[in-house]
Protein backbone atom coordinates (compact mmCIF):
# COMPACT_ATOMS: atom_id res chain seq x y z
CA UNK A 1 0.00 0.00 0.00
CA UNK A 2 1.04 3.85 -1.01
CA UNK A 3 0.99 6.29 1.67
CA UNK A 4 -0.25 9.82 1.09
CA UNK A 5 3.02 11.70 0.30
CA UNK A 6 4.83 13.06 3.05
CA UNK A 7 7.24 16.16 3.61
CA UNK A 8 10.05 17.16 6.04
CA UNK A 9 12.60 20.41 6.14
CA UNK A 10 15.84 19.96 4.96
CA UNK A 11 18.43 21.97 7.30
CA UNK A 12 18.45 24.73 5.03
CA UNK A 13 14.39 24.56 5.72
CA UNK A 14 13.86 23.44 2.27
CA UNK A 15 10.97 21.61 2.25
CA UNK A 16 11.76 17.95 1.03
CA UNK A 17 8.78 15.07 -0.30
CA UNK A 18 9.63 11.51 -0.25
CA UNK A 19 7.72 8.37 -1.44
CA UNK A 20 6.62 5.27 1.44
CA UNK A 21 5.78 2.30 -0.21
CA UNK A 22 5.45 -1.35 1.92
CA UNK A 23 4.75 -2.11 5.47
CA UNK A 24 7.52 -4.68 5.83
CA UNK A 25 9.37 -4.82 9.10
CA UNK A 26 13.21 -3.94 10.00
CA UNK A 27 15.25 -1.09 8.65
CA UNK A 28 13.24 0.78 5.73
CA UNK A 29 15.34 0.78 2.09
CA UNK A 30 15.82 4.68 1.32
CA UNK A 31 16.44 5.12 -2.30
CA UNK A 32 18.60 8.10 -3.83
CA UNK A 33 17.68 8.89 -7.56
CA UNK A 34 19.97 9.78 -10.12
CA UNK A 35 20.35 11.98 -12.64
CA UNK A 36 21.78 13.70 -11.26
CA UNK A 37 19.10 15.81 -9.87
CA UNK A 38 16.03 13.39 -11.51
CA UNK A 39 12.91 13.54 -10.19
CA UNK A 40 12.36 9.86 -8.12
CA UNK A 41 9.42 8.86 -10.14
CA UNK A 42 11.75 6.99 -12.31
CA UNK A 43 12.62 4.47 -9.30
CA UNK A 44 8.77 3.81 -9.03
CA UNK A 45 9.69 0.26 -10.14
CA UNK A 46 11.21 0.11 -6.78
CA UNK A 47 8.48 1.11 -4.26
CA UNK A 48 8.10 -2.02 -1.92
CA UNK A 49 10.80 -3.91 -2.80
CA UNK A 50 9.92 -7.51 -2.05
CA UNK A 51 7.06 -6.50 0.20
CA UNK A 52 9.95 -4.29 2.44
CA UNK A 53 9.30 -0.75 3.90
CA UNK A 54 10.91 1.76 1.22
CA UNK A 55 11.34 5.36 1.13
CA UNK A 56 12.47 7.37 -2.25
CA UNK A 57 13.06 10.80 -1.61
CA UNK A 58 12.17 13.33 -4.07
CA UNK A 59 16.16 15.67 -3.90
CA UNK A 60 15.63 19.08 -3.64
CA UNK A 61 14.56 20.94 -6.66
CA UNK A 62 12.48 17.83 -8.31
CA UNK A 63 9.35 15.62 -8.29
CA UNK A 64 7.14 17.73 -5.43
CA UNK A 65 10.27 18.90 -3.18
CA UNK A 66 10.55 22.44 -2.92
CA UNK A 67 13.37 24.77 -5.06
CA UNK A 68 15.96 25.51 -2.64
CA UNK A 69 16.76 29.56 -2.14
CA UNK A 70 20.43 28.85 -2.47
CA UNK A 71 21.58 27.24 -6.05
CA UNK A 72 24.68 26.17 -4.35
CA UNK A 73 22.81 23.88 -2.33
CA UNK A 74 22.50 21.33 -5.19
CA UNK A 75 25.76 20.25 -4.71
CA UNK A 76 25.95 16.35 -4.05
CA UNK A 77 28.13 17.42 -0.86
CA UNK A 78 25.36 19.57 0.37
CA UNK A 79 22.78 17.21 -0.06
CA UNK A 80 24.13 14.34 2.35
CA UNK A 81 22.55 16.81 5.12
CA UNK A 82 19.15 16.45 3.32
CA UNK A 83 19.51 12.21 3.56
CA UNK A 84 20.28 12.75 7.13
CA UNK A 85 17.47 14.95 8.10
CA UNK A 86 15.15 12.22 6.15
CA UNK A 87 16.78 9.51 8.56
CA UNK A 88 16.36 11.39 11.96
CA UNK A 89 12.67 12.74 10.62
CA UNK A 90 11.77 8.56 10.04
CA UNK A 91 13.16 8.25 13.82
CA UNK A 92 15.54 5.75 12.96
CA UNK A 93 18.78 4.58 14.40
CA UNK A 94 19.95 2.77 10.95
CA UNK A 95 18.79 2.65 7.73
CA UNK A 96 19.41 0.63 4.26
CA UNK A 97 20.72 2.71 1.71
CA UNK A 98 20.20 2.27 -2.16
CA UNK A 99 21.74 4.66 -4.39
CA UNK A 100 21.24 4.46 -8.56
CA UNK A 101 23.64 6.00 -11.48
CA UNK A 102 24.55 9.73 -9.97
CA UNK A 103 22.64 9.09 -6.78
CA UNK A 104 25.43 6.44 -5.63
CA UNK A 105 27.76 9.42 -5.58
CA UNK A 106 25.25 10.94 -3.08
CA UNK A 107 25.16 7.87 -1.09
CA UNK A 108 28.78 7.32 -0.71
CA UNK A 109 29.15 10.78 0.46
CA UNK A 110 26.49 9.62 3.28
CA UNK A 111 28.50 6.16 4.02
CA UNK A 112 31.56 8.50 4.14
CA UNK A 113 29.91 11.11 7.02
CA UNK A 114 27.11 9.20 8.63
CA UNK A 115 28.57 4.75 8.62
CA UNK A 116 26.66 4.70 11.83
CA UNK A 117 23.78 5.39 10.31
CA UNK A 118 23.70 2.91 7.31
CA UNK A 119 23.08 -0.86 8.17
CA UNK A 120 23.21 -2.27 4.79
CA UNK A 121 24.99 -0.30 1.63
CA UNK A 122 23.09 -1.06 -2.38
CA UNK A 123 24.61 0.73 -5.38
CA UNK A 124 23.13 0.23 -8.57
CA UNK A 125 25.35 0.89 -11.46
CA UNK A 126 27.29 3.03 -9.68
CA UNK A 127 28.13 6.61 -10.67
CA UNK A 128 32.19 7.07 -9.44
CA UNK A 129 32.96 10.28 -9.33
CA UNK A 130 32.90 10.20 -5.54
CA UNK A 131 35.51 7.15 -5.35
CA UNK A 132 37.42 8.37 -8.17
CA UNK A 133 37.18 5.85 -10.22
CA UNK A 134 37.84 6.25 -14.09
CA UNK A 135 36.30 4.19 -16.37
CA UNK A 136 38.17 3.48 -19.49
CA UNK A 137 37.06 4.19 -23.15
CA UNK A 138 37.63 0.34 -24.28
CA UNK A 139 35.73 -0.80 -21.27
CA UNK A 140 32.48 1.17 -22.35
CA UNK A 141 33.22 0.07 -25.82
CA UNK A 142 33.02 -3.57 -25.20
CA UNK A 143 29.88 -3.23 -22.94
CA UNK A 144 28.49 -1.91 -26.22
CA UNK A 145 29.51 -4.22 -28.99
CA UNK A 146 27.06 -7.40 -28.11
CA UNK A 147 24.22 -5.32 -29.74
CA UNK A 148 25.97 -5.11 -32.91
CA UNK A 149 23.11 -7.12 -34.16
CA UNK A 150 20.23 -4.36 -33.46
CA UNK A 151 19.07 -2.29 -36.37
CA UNK A 152 20.18 1.06 -34.42
CA UNK A 153 23.83 -0.13 -33.64
CA UNK A 154 25.58 1.83 -35.74
CA UNK A 155 24.90 5.20 -35.01
CA UNK A 156 24.83 4.27 -31.70
CA UNK A 157 28.28 2.71 -31.69
CA UNK A 158 29.63 5.36 -33.58
CA UNK A 159 28.13 8.06 -31.31
CA UNK A 160 30.02 6.68 -28.12
CA UNK A 161 33.39 6.36 -30.17
CA UNK A 162 33.17 9.79 -30.29
CA UNK A 163 32.33 10.75 -26.66
CA UNK A 164 34.92 8.53 -25.51
CA UNK A 165 37.46 10.16 -27.65
CA UNK A 166 36.38 13.46 -25.97
CA UNK A 167 34.76 14.52 -29.17
CA UNK A 168 31.09 14.38 -28.57
CA UNK A 169 28.50 17.00 -28.49
CA UNK A 170 25.42 16.59 -26.40
CA UNK A 171 23.53 15.59 -29.63
CA UNK A 172 26.20 12.39 -29.87
CA UNK A 173 25.45 12.09 -26.34
CA UNK A 174 21.92 11.64 -26.72
CA UNK A 175 22.46 8.82 -30.04
CA UNK A 176 24.28 6.46 -26.85
CA UNK A 177 20.47 6.03 -25.35
CA UNK A 178 20.48 2.48 -26.37
CA UNK A 179 23.36 1.26 -24.48
CA UNK A 180 21.49 2.54 -21.38
CA UNK A 181 18.67 0.03 -21.67
CA UNK A 182 18.95 -3.41 -21.59
CA UNK A 183 15.99 -3.66 -24.23
CA UNK A 184 15.78 -0.39 -26.59
CA UNK A 185 12.05 -0.64 -27.06
CA UNK A 186 9.25 2.20 -27.08
CA UNK A 187 8.61 1.78 -23.03
CA UNK A 188 12.70 2.29 -23.08
CA UNK A 189 12.36 5.36 -25.45
CA UNK A 190 9.66 6.54 -23.22
CA UNK A 191 11.34 6.21 -20.30
CA UNK A 192 14.13 7.95 -22.16
CA UNK A 193 12.55 10.70 -23.14
CA UNK A 194 11.04 11.49 -19.51
CA UNK A 195 14.11 11.63 -18.15
CA UNK A 196 15.12 14.66 -20.02
CA UNK A 197 11.55 16.55 -19.09
CA UNK A 198 12.24 14.98 -15.19
CA UNK A 199 15.19 16.52 -14.46
CA UNK A 200 16.64 19.85 -12.76
CA UNK A 201 19.03 21.02 -15.54
CA UNK A 202 20.13 23.84 -13.16
CA UNK A 203 20.22 21.34 -10.26
CA UNK A 204 22.24 18.82 -12.55
CA UNK A 205 25.02 21.49 -13.64
CA UNK A 206 25.86 22.15 -9.89
CA UNK A 207 25.69 18.71 -8.66
CA UNK A 208 29.10 17.28 -9.19
CA UNK A 209 30.84 20.63 -9.45
CA UNK A 210 34.51 21.44 -8.07
CA UNK A 211 34.60 20.57 -4.43
CA UNK A 212 31.62 18.05 -4.34
CA UNK A 213 33.64 15.09 -4.06
CA UNK A 214 37.15 14.18 -2.15
CA UNK A 215 37.99 10.71 -3.41
CA UNK A 216 40.75 9.75 -1.09
CA UNK A 217 38.60 10.59 1.84
CA UNK A 218 36.22 8.44 0.19
CA UNK A 219 37.66 5.70 -0.90
CA UNK A 220 39.31 5.57 3.32
CA UNK A 221 35.58 5.63 4.58
CA UNK A 222 35.10 2.81 2.45
CA UNK A 223 37.91 0.54 3.37
CA UNK A 224 36.81 0.98 6.91
CA UNK A 225 33.13 0.42 6.24
CA UNK A 226 32.72 -3.16 7.37
CA UNK A 227 28.99 -3.57 6.90
CA UNK A 228 27.42 -5.39 3.64
CA UNK A 229 27.69 -3.53 0.60
CA UNK A 230 26.31 -5.20 -2.99
CA UNK A 231 26.74 -3.83 -6.13
CA UNK A 232 24.43 -4.43 -8.78
CA UNK A 233 25.67 -4.16 -12.76
CA UNK A 234 24.12 -4.09 -16.26
CA UNK A 235 26.53 -6.61 -18.69
CA UNK A 236 25.84 -4.23 -21.51
CA UNK A 237 25.53 -1.16 -19.64
CA UNK A 238 28.06 1.62 -21.32
CA UNK A 239 27.87 3.95 -18.64
CA UNK A 240 28.96 2.14 -15.78
CA UNK A 241 30.38 -1.10 -17.30
CA UNK A 242 31.26 -4.33 -15.34
CA UNK A 243 34.61 -3.47 -14.65
CA UNK A 244 33.95 -0.32 -12.95
CA UNK A 245 31.37 -1.97 -10.99
CA UNK A 246 34.27 -4.38 -9.83
CA UNK A 247 36.51 -2.13 -9.34
CA UNK A 248 34.06 -0.23 -6.65
CA UNK A 249 33.14 -3.41 -5.44
CA UNK A 250 36.67 -3.68 -4.21
CA UNK A 251 37.12 -1.10 -2.39
CA UNK A 252 34.82 -2.07 0.35
CA UNK A 253 35.79 -4.99 2.69
CA UNK A 254 32.58 -6.58 2.47
CA UNK A 255 31.12 -6.29 -0.89
CA UNK A 256 29.76 -8.41 -3.77
CA UNK A 257 29.09 -7.42 -7.03
CA UNK A 258 25.95 -8.73 -9.13
CA UNK A 259 26.12 -8.67 -12.93
CA UNK A 260 23.27 -9.10 -15.00
CA UNK A 261 23.48 -10.72 -18.11
CA UNK A 262 22.13 -8.85 -21.07
CA UNK A 263 20.78 -5.62 -18.44
CA UNK A 264 21.68 -2.42 -19.21
CA UNK A 265 21.84 0.95 -16.57
CA UNK A 266 18.24 0.65 -15.28
CA UNK A 267 18.34 -3.22 -14.24
CA UNK A 268 15.06 -3.36 -12.53
CA UNK A 269 13.58 -2.91 -16.33
CA UNK A 270 15.56 -5.33 -17.61
CA UNK A 271 14.45 -7.99 -15.08
CA UNK A 272 12.55 -7.42 -12.24
CA UNK A 273 12.16 -10.72 -10.55
CA UNK A 274 15.95 -11.15 -10.91
CA UNK A 275 16.57 -7.63 -9.55
CA UNK A 276 14.39 -7.78 -6.77
CA UNK A 277 15.74 -11.12 -5.63
CA UNK A 278 19.17 -10.21 -5.43
CA UNK A 279 18.05 -7.03 -3.61
CA UNK A 280 15.63 -8.34 -1.26
CA UNK A 281 18.08 -11.56 -0.45
CA UNK A 282 21.30 -9.28 0.38
CA UNK A 283 19.14 -6.60 2.72
CA UNK A 284 17.43 -10.25 4.75
CA UNK A 285 20.55 -12.11 4.69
Amino acid sequence: MVTAMPTFSAPDGTLLAYHESGSGAGAPLVCLPGGPLQDSAYLAGLDGLGGRRTVRLDLRGTGASAVPADPASYRCDRLVGDVEALRVHLGLDAVDVLGHSAGANLAALYVTRHPERVRRLVLVTPGAAAAGIDTAPEERLAAARPRAGEPWFAEAYAALEELTAGRGTAETFGKVAPFFHGTWDDAARERHAASHRERNGEGAAVYGSEGAYDPAATRAAFAGFGRPVLVVAGEGDANTPPPTAAAYAELFPAARLEVLKGGGHFPWHDDAAWFADRVAEFLDA
